[in-house]
């Protein structure tokens, strides 16, 4: 059974930053890419951040580029996102997914049950 746990969200002000993980277990970690997506109140979820199995490509929303940055460690089953520069517009349950296969797609089969970031002005 495939699991993924976030962790490290909470409540920051607007200029600060934070630190996603999410463990996974139950699947082949190092063949498969990860993403990391995010929710907010009324709003659809939207890719935020993907990277593939070797971390040799990454993919940002534009939204978040030159804030945030996506990493892995394969020897840990771990991905993480660095949320630098927060803004109250990325306040949103950040979840992560692992992808069908190696390189990042449209295909992501199991997800997280997300993480909150609260960001105050």
């Amino acid at each position: 059974q495939v699991q993924l746990v976030e962790s490290g969200g909470g409540l920051v002000q607007a200029g600060d930053s934070l630190r996603l993980s999410c463990v996974a277990s139950g699947l082949s970690f190092s063949n498969r890419a990860m993403g990391w997506f995010r929710q907010a109140p009324g709003k659809e979820r939207e890719f935020v951040a993907g990277i593939n199995w070797v971390s040799l490509r990454a993919q940002y929303a534009d939204s978040v580029k030159g804030r945030f940055t996506i990493s892995r460690d394969n020897a840990k089953s771990t991905v993480y996102l660095q949320l630098n520069k927060l803004i109250p517009e990325d306040t949103a349950v950040y979840s992560c997914a692992a992808g069908a296969g190696g390189d990042i797609s449209r295909l992501w089969t199991s997800w997280g049950q997300g993480t909150q970031v609260t960001v105050s002005s």
